[in-house]
């Protein structure tokens, strides 16, 4: 499986593209199961835990997850999908046939009627690398549509400025649309049915609303850099270098880091509620997905 240069183009032009079914039916409803699994966990929880975030309205009673932290670590059958042949030949076609997958990733879960938005964001934010060929693929466990929370992308955004993702004094791993002056008038929803996976470039402009719908929305997103893009100083530790490398998906490592001139914004200071995007955000003033439960329940934990 490779993408046309149909595909190749509208990537390098426009920061994305989505593949329809990529996944084997097999491999999806594997996903599915084992995700099941892990989030069935949630049952025993009253807070957030290594592996799973909550929602805000969460209860023993009524468990609500809204992510799956570090999937590979939950389960192995999420490292394995991380590796799934057909797509590392996709990715290979945008950024070579070297690929290392970077140690985070998460299971995004958008559950019927109160899944929880993500602020607009570009992923370049949370870890810059020596050059750009990083991005990240979101695999479909569900149909996604207009109404059940999408992925939402602000096409070229990729090659313009890394906005300001800091509030407070501190990094929130989210942009203030009005702040920032960001026209979203070009706004494209993606979407498409289970199994099928979407590519975005990490200095996309994006994010998702709320899921309206009674249906669930779940999708698991990997990030992906090319071999020889390395991550900046501190923000992912290479402490473990024999770990660093087994996460090579695809091809070989390297020791020769490529430099390009990118701009660079870093992360820090660190955000002030760790734990997920989702805390990361929390001290965001101008949200643009408005929800009166979670920001009502999350300015007063603040």
């Amino acid at each position: 499986m490779k993408l046309n240069a149909q595909q190749i183009e509208q990537y390098r032009e426009e920061g994305y593209v989505l593949v329809p079914d990529v996944l084997e039916p097999k491999t999806l409803a594997t996903l599915r199961e084992v995700t099941d699994r892990v989030v069935d966990e949630a049952r025993d929880l009253t807070t957030h835990s290594d592996i799973l975030d909550l929602e805000p309205s969460h209860t023993p009673q009524s468990p609500r997850v809204r992510r799956i932290k570090k999937p590979q670590l939950a389960d192995p059958f999420f490292r394995e999908v991380a590796g799934h042949l057909p797509t590392m030949e996709l990715l290979a076609g945008l950024i070579g046939p070297n690929i290392r997958m970077r140690p985070g990733g998460k299971v995004n879960m958008k559950l019927g009627e109160f899944g929880a938005p993500v602020e607009w964001h570009q992923d370049w934010a949370f870890y810059p690398h020596t050059n750009q060929d990083v991005l990240a693929v979101g695999f479909l466990l569900d149909d996604m549509d207009e109404e059940n929370g999408p992925l939402m992308v602000l096409p070229g955004s990729h090659v313009g400025p890394i906005y300001d993702h800091h509030a407070r004094g501190a990094f929130c791993g989210a942009l203030d649309v009005d702040g920032a002056n960001l026209d979203l008038s070009g706004v494209r929803t993606l979407t498409g049915t289970a199994g099928s996976v979407t590519i975005h470039h990490a200095r996309l402009v994006h994010g998702s609303a709320l899921n309206q719908t009674n249906r669930q929305r779940r999708i698991m997103f990997v990030e992906y850099a090319a071999a020889d893009a390395w991550p900046l100083a501190g923000i992912e530790p290479i402490d473990d270098f024999d770990d660093f490398n087994a996460r090579m998906v695809y091809g070989e490592p390297t020791l020769m880091p490529r430099m390009e001139n990118v701009p660079v914004r870093m992360p820090f200071p660190r955000a002030v509620h760790q734990g997920s995007i989702y805390e990361n955000q929390r001290t965001l003033g101008g949200r643009f997905f408005v929800r009166e439960e979670t920001a009502a329940t999350e300015d007063a934990a603040d």
